[in-house]
């Protein structure tokens, strides 16, 4: 089979509509994902002695109720759907080398977010800063361990900036196919720069912690917002974040019925 072959099967894939459906039940499911990471988030601002803030944390309530059990298996299905549709993207979408890449890393984080759901239906998972710990430990003891573990916090950081962009000059509507409405586009807005924050944060902290030479100042999302806890008005932007958060999940509802599948 040839690359042309590759291509053309994978297309026929990519238009399938089962998998078309999977895709955008995957998007609702991130929806879902972060409406309780944000919710989660708003509780700490308030001084509850909450869950982890993050995915962890999310998937963990999650996995406490039957409801919450029967979206996680929803969710195994639909992220594994998701990431199986961005590698077709990968290898027959746009021309542009870039795009390729994106839709590669993309198909990557949706797959491990269905193992991680998987994980935790079945009764597993692990908290999502002891995973970061676990990763800047293991970087930092390779040659030029503090480097790698810096040039990841950078690399993070420029995730960040990428979205607060892409949320203040609106490109993500690049990613529908329809018009979702102006409540849609407002949300979508707030939640990406929301998003591109806490990602600056957590960069931040993998920086600091290759500075430090001390793999726990990298904690992931849930010490990125516990650290901005703990900075002035830390309640208040903390809060903003949040709401930040469930405004993206928000956005990802609407991406589910817009978007360009």
């Amino acid at each position: 089979m040839d690359s042309t072959d590759v291509k053309q099967a994978s297309r026929r894939a990519g238009d399938h509509p089962a998998l078309e459906m999977a895709a955008r039940i995957g998007y609702a499911t991130n929806g879902v994902l972060h409406i309780i990471i944000g919710v989660i988030a708003l509780a700490l601002a308030f001084g509850s002695k909450s869950a982890s803030a993050d995915q962890s944390g999310a998937l963990g309530s999650m996995a406490q109720n039957p409801l919450g059990m029967i979206t996680l298996w929803i969710a195994v299905v639909a992220w594994l759907g998701l990431g199986i549709w961005q590698v077709t993207e990968a290898i027959t979408g746009s021309r542009d080398t870039s795009d390729r890449l994106k839709a590669a890393a993309k198909a990557i984080v949706y797959v491990v977010l269905a193992w991680s759901a998987f994980s935790f239906a079945t009764g597993g998972g692990s908290s999502s800063k002891e995973q970061s710990t676990d990763f800047t430990t293991t970087l930092m003891e390779k040659p030029a361990g503090q480097w790698l573990v810096a040039a990841v916090g950078l690399g993070v950081i420029g995730v960040g900036v990428y979205h607060i962009i892409k949320g203040w000059k609106k490109k993500f509507l690049g990613d529908l196919e329809s018009h979702p409405g102006e409540w849609i586009v407002k949300a979508g807005r707030v939640g990406y720069i929301a998003k591109g924050i806490a990602l600056s944060i957590v960069g931040g902290l993998f920086v600091l912690a290759a500075v430090r030479h001390k793999p726990s100042e990298a904690q992931g999302l849930d010490g990125a917002l516990r650290n901005l806890l703990g900075a002035p008005g830390g309640p208040v932007l903390l809060a903003l974040v949040a709401l930040g958060f469930i405004a993206f999940g928000i956005y990802c509802f609407g991406r589910a019925r817009h978007a360009d599948v």
